[in-house]
């Protein structure tokens, strides 16, 4: 099965410049996790609450006065619309991601593989492994 197969379509992006209450409420309003950052029509950057939280409020900054782009993921990683789920898999535990934004053949994002997708698509043994993989602790 290709990545096309599996994703969710029509994924949201915010600006750089999208202040860090809009992004909690956002994901909070859609139950998500994580938001695509885009400028000049490029996917730059990722925000998760895992951002918001160690990035903004662990680090006691004020977090009126952050954006998406002082605490975004800058080295996204992404998979294309034609590779196999079984790729994007691999790809996701070796890198321990939980979402991986899709890139079809014109270098747009059209769609997000979470674990949840995953989990929909292949065997339960290969999600346990995915999930073991992403969710142990980081060395």
């Amino acid at each position: 099965m290709r990545t096309e197969e599996a994703m969710h379509p029509g994924v949201r992006w915010i600006g750089p410049e999208t202040d860090l209450r809009t992004v909690a409420r956002i994901m909070k309003d859609e139950d998500i996790g994580a938001l695509p950052v885009g400028e000049n029509d490029r996917l730059i950057g990722m925000v998760t609450d895992r951002d918001i939280t160690l990035r903004a409020l662990a680090n006691g900054h004020d977090v009126s006065e952050l954006t998406a782009r002082d605490v975004m993921t800058r080295d996204i990683v992404y998979c294309r619309t034609t590779e196999s789920v079984e790729d994007a898999i691999h790809l996701m535990e070796t890198r321990k991601i939980r979402r991986l934004p899709v890139i079809n053949e014109q270098k747009r994002m059209v769609g997000m593989l979470s674990l949840g997708d995953i989990s929909h698509c292949t065997s339960q043994q290969l999600t346990g492994e995915l999930v073991k993989a992403v969710t142990g602790h980081h060395a």
